[in-house]
């Protein structure tokens, strides 16, 4: 189905396609949560609350004394880091009274929640991280040491690599779900949000999935380019 053609005397891989494709979708999702973002960011919060509240009120009502919050730089670079017990929240969100606000600190201390009930896809998460680190950095040398070298074995091993940057992200799907599934219903039954506020959040908080969705499927793509260009050579 896929594979290299001549058109017009110039070389055309048409496992490019794939790329694209994947590069189409991953813009599609980061479009629309940028665009849900600054929609939500627009429509504060009928109780002032901000970002910071909804993050203290969540630590301390499960006494999580532990857990640190603290400020980073960017817009929508907050996460929560398990390895050292901190939430990291952007300067907008720390102080905004917006939907947007409150839904994106709520999400990050729904990772909290996971990580103190020992959530079994974040645990699994945060094993393979080592080893996608790994493979991130070696995959592509790998592969191109065993075109080099015409050595199928090396091919194999960096697209085995390769694989793992998928596990993770498909082992990040279910993690991120949840989190924002657990950040929902804090905001309905704490009171933090009320009505139609809660709807709101849900729809910045899906818009923001998308884009983990979004990763997945682009890698996918990717390996499947990979492979059908350079896996199994020997029995072709």
């Amino acid at each position: 189905m896929f594979g290299p053609y001549m058109y017009r005397g110039l070389y055309f891989d048409k496992t490019y396609l794939l790329v694209l494709l994947g590069l189409i979708i991953t813009m599609f999702a980061q479009a629309k949560v940028k665009s849900a973002f600054i929609k939500y960011s627009k429509i504060k919060s009928k109780k002032s609350i901000t970002g910071l509240d909804a993050a203290k009120y969540i630590l301390d009502v499960n006494s999580y004394n532990d857990i640190s919050i603290k400020k980073v730089r960017g817009s929508m670079s907050d996460y929560f880091n398990p390895a050292t017990k901190q939430i990291a929240l952007s300067d907008h969100t720390l102080k905004d009274t917006s939907i947007a606000s409150i839904a994106v600190a709520c999400h990050e201390c729904g990772h909290v929640i996971q990580y103190k009930e020992g959530f079994l896809p974040l645990k699994l998460k945060s094993l393979i991280v080592p080893v996608v680190n790994f493979g991130s950095s070696l995959s592509f040398p790998l592969i191109l040491l065993g075109l080099f070298m015409a050595n199928q074995l090396f091919i194999n091993i960096g697209l085995l690599l390769f694989s793992f940057m998928l596990i993770f992200q498909l082992i990040t799907l279910p993690v991120e779900f949840d989190a924002s599934r657990r950040a929902i219903a804090v905001m309905r039954d704490s009171g933090m949000l009320v009505g139609e506020e809660v709807d709101h959040a849900r729809a910045m908080l899906r818009a923001a999935a998308l884009t983990y969705v979004a990763a997945t499927l682009s890698t996918a793509l990717q390996f499947l380019r990979l492979f059908l260009l350079f896996g199994d050579r020997d029995d072709r």
